[in-house]
């Protein structure tokens, strides 16, 4: 059991790695346009990404030809669920949103979990059910940490980036000063280190610092708000991240101290 958890873990901390961290938008670009060398780029790393880091996990791994057979097949499934998603977005350019991107991490999570159950002996589905829900007894808590912060931190800012899309929309119509896309990449840049502070803030048991954060966020745009579009953009994106990086940071406490209560 604790080697399913630990596969787990190592799997699909290199899945959000590749996909939110080394997926540059150049690389995202060549995919978009259909260009092989796109998807064999982002399978390559998301392969070698899979390797090394369940090889750290689980020792001896790395040399054994069922690892590499497992990763590999689990790449190209993660390569054909880009491919489909790329080509459903370009028939159907409404399905390019937020309802799709929830579903695609939903399948990789579901293949995810699927790579790790052949890589180690079978369990019985109740077993692992009786060890989720016994948080203290979960080994190797360290991994989640990388795992919750990548998924809340990079994952959350692009699915927050699909949802206020339209938003950013109606404010690159009413602003002289900056495009939608400086808009948005600002907002993601900024929602990064916020989700990141929240998160940091709530493990280490002090949730008054997030007060502090939004304080400190209102302040600096304090300017724009005369712009209602805008202020509404600002309000919606910013609970949208503040709600994520509150329910990655509950988790975490909830898996590193077995309780979700905080200290004041």
């Amino acid at each position: 059991m604790q080697i399913l958890f630990r596969a787990f873990l190592a799997i699909y901390l290199a899945h959000l790695l590749t996909d939110f961290v080394f997926q540059t938008a150049r690389l995202v670009e060549q995919k978009r346009r259909g260009k092989a060398a796109g998807y064999l780029l982002h399978g390559l790393i998301h392969y070698f990404s899979a390797v090394i880091i369940t090889g750290f996990v689980l020792r001896g791994s790395m040399l054994l030809p069922r690892t590499h057979l497992v990763i590999l097949g689990l790449t190209l499934v993660h390569a054909l669920l880009d491919l489909a998603k790329m080509q459903l977005a370009r028939r159907h350019p409404a399905c390019d949103g937020s309802l799709a991107y929830i579903s695609d991490q939903l399948l990789h999570f579901l293949t995810v979990g699927l790579a790790a159950w052949l890589l180690t002996p079978a369990v019985p589905f109740g077993e692992v059910s009786s060890f989720i829900q016994n948080s203290r007894a979960i080994p190797n808590k360290f991994l989640a940490v990388p795992v919750i912060y990548v998924g809340v931190v990079f994952g959350g800012g692009y699915l927050i980036r699909f949802l206020v899309r339209s938003l950013a929309t109606g404010v690159k119509s009413h602003s002289q000063e900056r495009t939608s896309e400086q808009l948005q990449n600002a907002g993601l840049y900024i929602g990064w280190l916020e989700r990141f502070l929240v998160v940091t803030a709530l493990l280490l048991q002090s949730p008054a610092t997030v007060g502090l954060i939004l304080t400190a966020k209102s302040i600096a745009r304090y300017p724009e708000f005369k712009s209602e579009r805008f202020a509404e953009y600002f309000l919606i994106g910013t609970l949208l991240s503040i709600s994520i990086a509150l329910v990655g940071g509950a988790l975490l406490a909830k898996l590193i101290f077995g309780q979700v209560r905080f200290s004041g």
